[in-house]
């Protein structure tokens, strides 16, 4: 079957696009500034031998992991109205259900580098007088950090890719904008071949940057 490219309509929207990238930047940003600290609180929650701090933990981890981030996106944007009588707008919503989703992941993936670390460095630091944060500090999380770098750069990735689902909210990210300029133009190969460079532009200097550095931990 013949079919003629044409990417002028394209270069035409070109800034449409762009600005829907940096909507795209925003949320990312958000959700991973949010997501990356509370997974590491519950992530060490997740290992208090207290149930009372651990359950909650479990909990909100397993409702975040194990449902579709489209439902959440959704619930929270038409749910929360109605439990909480306050109405958030789309960007918002999208931004604290990617947040939650964000921890969730990041949760575990915390909580399998520290327990990846040997038990004798805690019982060292505990002989040298360090509380249990401190020693988290200074002793355990940096050494798990280098451990969980593969994983946290790979869920970071995912996040950007996860973004494109705010769109069903009508959030205005590149997504929702290479969709609306197909429907407008009735040109979707084009237009959302040039959504996947940008997705790709997006996220390749961060792969790059993240594999640069797991090298210059490795030789440290």
């Amino acid at each position: 079957m013949d079919y003629t490219w044409d990417f002028q309509i394209v270069i035409d929207n070109l800034p449409v696009l762009l600005r829907g990238l940096k909507v795209t930047l925003q949320l990312f940003v958000i959700a991973a500034l949010v997501g990356v600290p509370v997974g590491l609180m519950l992530g060490v929650a997740r290992l208090s031998p207290k149930r009372r701090v651990t359950l909650p933990a479990v909990a909100f981890i397993e409702v975040f992991r194990n449902t579709p981030v489209l439902i959440q996106l959704i619930w929270i944007y038409y749910a929360f109205p109605v439990l909480l009588g306050v109405r958030f707008t789309p960007f918002f919503a999208a931004a604290l259900a990617l947040s939650l989703y964000t921890a969730a992941y990041c949760a575990e993936i915390f909580r399998a580098g520290l327990q990846s670390v040997v038990r004798g460095q805690w019982e060292g630091a505990k002989a040298l007088g360090m509380s249990r944060a401190r020693a988290l500090r200074r002793i355990i999380l940096p050494q798990a950090c280098q451990r969980m770098l593969p994983a946290l750069t790979n869920r970071m990735i995912e996040l950007v890719k996860v973004t494109s689902l705010a769109s069903t909210l009508a959030v205005t990210e590149v997504m929702y904008q290479g969709r609306l300029l197909s429907s407008s133009y009735y040109r979707p190969l084009e237009i959302l071949t040039v959504v996947a460079l940008l997705y790709f532009c997006l996220i390749w200097p961060f792969s790059f940057l993240a594999a640069r550095l797991e090298r210059r931990l490795a030789l440290r």
